[in-house]
């Protein structure tokens, strides 16, 4: 049903990204404080975890017919890989990529859920789940801090954590 593969499609973006949330805030703390003075970013600050996170690995397609892009020759039956996290960390386009901001100006601009027609069906359902964690989480907690090293999912399909041990304080 439609309703089923809406939730599969947000699953992995979604547990990707609630486990990015908490490593991004250890590794950018003072952005953590920046969301806590201003709760009203949480809108942008879900959609700058999801870029930073990149919750998905890559997508590859087949070229359908010939195309220059850049410069470079695509020929019909090509195999094409989009990197998200390349996409979403391009200083080209974001300034300072690496880096977490919460109040980045073009944080929904990422392409962490893919684009046009082969958009993930869950964008709005993991965004939503995001959005939820972190206004939960400015109400309880002052501090997000790891507790280990996280453990990265072994996938070539998956950016996401295997396991992340945390201390909300």
């Amino acid at each position: 049903s439609r309703r089923s593969a809406l939730v599969a499609g947000a699953n992995e973006a979604a547990r990707g990204a609630l486990s990015g949330c908490v490593v991004a805030f250890d590794q950018f703390p003072a952005e953590w404080e920046t969301l806590r003075a201003n709760p009203s970013l949480v809108p942008n600050a879900a959609a700058e975890i999801i870029r930073w996170q990149s919750p998905i690995a890559h997508m590859r397609r087949t070229a359908t017919q010939d195309v220059e892009f850049r410069g470079r020759p695509i020929k019909k039956g090509d195999r094409v890989v989009m990197w998200y996290c390349s996409g979403n960390r391009d200083e080209a386009y974001f300034e300072e990529g690496h880096a977490l901001r919460v109040e980045r100006p073009n944080a929904r601009r990422h392409v962490a859920f893919g684009a046009g027609i082969h958009r993930c069906l869950g964008v709005h359902v993991a965004s939503m789940q995001l959005r939820v964690l972190l206004e939960e989480m400015l109400e309880r907690f002052t501090r997000v801090e790891l507790m280990d090293e996280p453990r990265r999912t072994a996938s070539n399909f998956s950016a996401g954590y295997e396991e992340v041990l945390v201390t909300l304080k």
